[in-house]
């Protein structure tokens, strides 16, 4: 048997049901009892500067905040 084949074969059999399994693992692993305070933080990191801007250590904040409001002065 060639070897393309026999990869073929594997690859169509076992290595799909291998797949299959870890993925059903990963999704029990998120949704485990208790996880939820493992990721509540996380799931914040895009809302924590939602009512102030970032940190002045970020020269693109610092360019951006300028920029708008020196619009803002133009449109007043």
């Amino acid at each position: 048997m060639e070897t393309y084949s026999l990869l073929r074969e594997f690859a169509d059999s076992w290595m799909l049901l291998f797949l299959f399994a870890f993925f059903i693992g990963v999704v029990i692993w998120v949704f485990r009892p208790g996880s939820t305070k493992t990721y509540e933080d996380p799931s914040g990191i895009p809302f924590r500067h939602e009512d102030k801007p970032a940190p002045g250590g970020d020269a693109d904040a610092e360019d951006n905040s300028a920029a708008r409001g020196k619009a803002d002065a133009k449109e007043a």
